[in-house]
């Protein structure tokens, strides 16, 4: 019994420790709180405070969070002190809100110093405090990543001084590693106009790389206002720095085009993600008047937020940590300041959270910062957003994306009426004669009219032509950087096709789409038509220039100076007069023979006495023989006319040399003769115009013509872009000159040109030019070839599903040669001066007097100079022979007296006189020589015999 009495309180301690240890345990368990109170800092009616409310809905596990929520303006320092230490004092836990640049510095002050950890979803900040966590991902690698995989080495970065300061450092620091060019835009800056300003610098430096970093709100109001400005986006790509791409409201945006790429936190296909957003749209449904939007991503990170503290306290109360509020712990403004000793239990419960929740894998680092996340990259595309890769720390940037060939799909256009814009321009759009009478697309007609409809019936849709409201074209105002005219009312969404003489050129081409040329053209000079020349009457020396003309005449001269002179030289062109007289033809050969030659023949001669034997013999032992040469100056000089003439000459060179001369003349005779034959038909029988202007060039040179281009159009952007120097020089005269070359319509340019007086020169293209040439008064013409090469295009917006099939079907016309057949209809066929050929500034024509008059001048005048020349030998001559015959009568008187004085006993010595007389007076070719009549008389003849009479007779 004393056993069983001392065993007894061993065996009851033994059953009672289990539930006495289990007592004690839920004892303990019950220091921990059941109710976790929970700050709140929001703006009043924000999303994220709406999320809070939700998840704390959700979460109903114990230790239940209990909020007390201050509303607060977080840009407020003094508000945000004020509610932060109001619920310090109340005994919060822990605080989950919201700042912003402002009074991010100041939350962290005071949790660092009162060790009260402080959840947010806001943008994350480069901060050693582990008392906040930050929720959100920081966007520095990923968008560093993107960077690299697209290869941006030029771009522009917009950001919001809120959350964009850290990620700007980063960019400008590897920039300057890497040799980057940023533009950096700070948005807090900027205004709306300013903003609008910016937008249309950028096009104008064609800065088409952009990144966007701001928050939700401000990014879509950005988008907005891009959109608002209608401007074409297909060259521009856009990344967007948040990580909502799909929460942005691209709707508007999405129709111009644009390439923008983004992040994505939240997986909205995620079945967890689906059920509670589902859950949040029917939350407090009841109450609202408004349905609610689906869940962003700050929500989303609110959400998990709130996950990540209800995980934490449900950890500390399975660990059965003390967490209770004791001493000083409720004075946030104690000096020096009093620490939460718990605090630092709960940051560490905070930080040793790892969760999959709506953001994905949530954890923190040893800095409260998110790590080991991932995020989706995301490209908005004609169908909308989508996947195109993904981000993580360990990988890094992961291309997903499969590229296909975009086709561009074409239905419903018969459901729809496209608006097809043009311009009044002859003859691509005209209004016909009586188009009152008419309504719609029939009040028009012309080249550009024909192919709508053309273009219409291929493709198959319904059209309707609008009159470009400005009356351009379309150009780029270099202050507004706004387009005009139809390629401003395509850009601006006024209009869906633009069919008209529309050049294509580089910088329309960036906001718009062109199809392939359906005319080749280039920029041309029109000038006033110059009246036709009349032919000189000295035309017939047109054929060569007058450089030409003064070098054959030296030639000539030349030609004739040098063979007198080898004629002077050479002996073999020297003869003698018995050389002469052997080469003669006698008209006798019997008289020839019947005069005596030989003294002896003369004394047994009857008639003949002694002495006129001896007087013969001495005149021959007196005479000498002379040498005569054919080619004196005035004969070199006929020779060579001669032979240039073609006409040959009655004497020619007996030397070597002269010889040489005369072949070396004549052959430049023959190739200066058939050359001049050879241009002598196609001078004479051409009508030519003189132009002032040939060239460009020709216009550059002057500034006697003035010339200009039509004003906002690509003729007049080709000048002024152009780097040649023609160009440049001729767009400088241009833009200066007063007043304005410039004209509003090329009908004005045209009716300027035919008022100048030939002092205008209006540049166009040179489909224009020519189609005006073929129109009355026909007083223009295009002069010069085509400055450039270009062509008119049809034109669509950027991404309009018209412009393949509409390209398709201007190739189909090209091959089917339709657009040929149209032009040649408004063009020639049409044409109100005769055909294309005939427009041609030089025609062949008949010859006239005016063109061969000049020959006829130089013919009479050849005639009545040898007239004028023959007198004046005739009287020169006879005044020689009477003063000749004078002398000669004198002389023969003298003798007489002579004669009469020495008495009558010299009959025979005076008949010989006379014979001797006689044959003295003959002299050489019928002339008197006089000095024979002195020797006579000095040999004292008395008298003049009859023969001597006879002899003078003879005369």
């Amino acid at each position: 019994m004393r056993l069983q009495g001392s065993t007894l309180p061993s065996v009851l301690l033994l059953f009672l420790l289990p539930p006495l240890l289990l007592l004690l345990g839920l004892c303990n368990g019950t220091s921990f709180p059941s109710n976790i109170n929970i700050g709140g800092l929001f703006p009043t009616g924000s999303h994220e405070y709406e999320v809070f409310r939700f998840a704390l809905a959700q979460h109903q596990d114990i230790p239940k969070l209990v909020p007390q929520v201050d509303m607060v303006d977080t840009g407020s320092s003094f508000a945000m002190t004020y509610a932060f230490c109001s619920q310090f004092s109340k005994g919060v836990y822990a605080i989950m809100g919201l700042y912003d640049r402002r009074t991010v510095n100041m939350l962290m002050s005071f949790c660092g110093s009162l060790h009260v950890c402080f959840v947010t979803p806001s943008f994350p900040v480069q901060t050693n405090n582990q008392f906040v966590l930050q929720l959100r991902p920081e966007l520095q690698e990923p968008l560093m990543a993107l960077l690299e995989h697209f290869y941006w080495t030029r771009f522009v970065y917009m950001y919001s001084s809120d959350s964009g300061l850290s990620v700007l450092q980063r960019i400008l620091d590897t920039a300057a590693e890497r040799s980057w060019q940023v533009t950096s835009v700070n948005l807090d800056t900027l205004t709306e106009t300013t903003f609008i300003k910016l937008l249309a610098d950028l096009d104008y430096k064609k800065d088409y790389q952009i990144i966007i970093d701001c928050e939700l709100e401000r990014l879509n109001s950005i988008l907005n206002l891009i959109a608002a400005q209608r401007r074409n986006l297909k060259n521009y790509h856009y990344i967007v720095a948040n990580l909502g791409f799909m929460d942005l409201n691209v709707t508007e945006f999405q129709k111009l085009g644009p390439n923008v790429t983004g992040f994505q936190l939240v997986n909205r296909s995620n079945p967890t993600v689906v059920k509670i957003n589902q859950d949040w749209l029917n939350f407090d449904s009841k109450d609202l008047k408004l349905a609610r939007r689906r869940l962003r991503y700050t929500g989303a990170l609110t959400y998990d937020g709130v996950s990540v503290m209800a995980t934490a306290f449900q950890n500390l109360r399975r660990q059965r940590i003390d967490i209770s509020r004791r001493g000083n712990a409720g004075e946030c403004l104690a000096n020096p300041p009093a620490p939460w000793g718990q605090g630092i239990d709960i940051q560490r419960a905070l930080q040793q959270v790892r969760l999959e929740g709506l953001t994905g894998h949530v954890q923190f680092d040893e800095r409260g910062h998110r790590t080991n996340y991932t995020l989706t990259v995301m490209e908005l595309s004609h169908t909308g957003p989508r996947k195109i890769g993904y981000w993580n720390e360990k990988r890094g940037y992961v291309n997903t994306a499969i590229y296909k060939p975009v086709v561009e799909e074409f239905h419903g256009l018969q459901n729809r009426t496209y608006v097809v814009t043009t311009i009044l321009e002859a003859p691509y759009m005209m209004l016909k004669k009586n188009h009152e009478q008419f309504v719609g697309n029939e009040r028009y007609e012309g080249y550009c009219a024909e192919l709508a409809s053309e273009i219409a019936k291929h493709v198959g849709f319904a059209y309707r032509l609008e009159l470009v409201g400005d009356g351009k074209y379309g150009a780029r105002d270099a202050e507004t950087k706004m387009w005009n005219g139809m390629v401003g009312e395509l850009v601006y969404g006024k209009a869906d096709v633009a069919v008209a003489p529309l050049t294509i050129t580089l910088v329309r081409e960036q906001v718009i789409d062109f199809t392939k040329p359906f005319m080749s053209l280039g920029i041309s000079i029109m000038i006033k038509k110059p009246t036709k020349s009349k032919p000189g009457v000295f035309s017939f020396l047109d054929p060569l220039a007058y450089e030409i003309w003064m070098c054959i005449v030296f030639a000539y001269i030349g030609v004739s100076v040098v063979l007198f002179l080898v004629s002077r030289f050479s002996p073999y062109e020297w003869k003698g007069e018995d050389e002469d007289d052997e080469d003669e033809t006698l008209p006798s050969s019997a008289s020839r023979r019947a005069l005596p030659t030989s003294s002896s023949e003369l004394a047994h001669s009857p008639g003949y006495s002694q002495a006129q034997v001896q007087n013969q013999n001495q005149q021959k032992e007196k005479e000498t023989p002379e040498h005569t040469n054919d080619f004196g100056i005035f004969n070199s000089l006929w020779f060579s006319l001669g032979a240039f003439m073609q006409q040959g000459c009655d004497i020619s060179p007996r030397s070597l040399s002269g010889r040489i001369v005369g072949g070396v003349w004549w052959f430049f005779t023959l190739i200066i003769i058939s050359s001049y034959t050879a241009n002598l038909a196609a001078f004479l029988t051409v009508e030519r115009m003189v132009s002032p202007i040939e060239s460009a060039e020709d216009l550059a040179k002057q500034t006697e013509i003035a010339y200009g281009t039509l004003d906002g159009g690509s003729t007049k952007e080709f000048f002024r872009r152009s780097k040649i120097a023609v160009f440049e020089k001729m767009w400088s005269y241009m833009r200066s000159t007063d007043p304005s070359v410039f004209v509003k319509n090329t009908n004005e340019g045209v009716i300027r040109v035919r008022k100048s007086k030939g002092k205008y020169a209006y540049l166009l293209e040179s489909s224009m030019n020519e189609y005006i040439e073929q129109r009355k008064p026909c007083d223009t013409m295009k002069v010069g070839g085509n400055l450039d090469s270009k062509g008119y295009g049809v034109a669509t917006p950027k991404g309009s599903p018209l412009r393949i099939p509409v390209n398709l079907a201007v190739l189909k016309l090209n091959e089917q040669a339709v657009l040929d057949k149209l032009k040649n209809k408004w063009w020639y066929d049409k044409g109100e001066c005769g055909h294309k050929d005939s427009g041609r500034k030089d025609k062949t024509s008949a010859l006239s007097l005016s063109n061969v008059a000049g020959v006829f001048y130089i013919l009479i005048g050849g005639l009545g100079l040898a007239m004028l020349v023959a007198l004046v030998e005739f009287c020169y001559k006879s005044r020689i022979e009477s003063r000749r015959m004078k002398e000669l009568i004198d002389a023969a008187m003298m003798s007489s007296s002579f004669g009469g004085m020495a008495g009558g006993g010299g009959g025979a010595a005076a008949g010989g006189l006379g014979g001797g007389g006689a044959s003295g007076l003959g002299g050489e070719n019928g002339r008197v020589v006089a000095h024979d009549f002195p020797k006579a008389g000095a040999q004292g003849l008395p008298c003049m015999s009859k023969a001597a009479g006879m002899g003078l007779s003879s005369m």
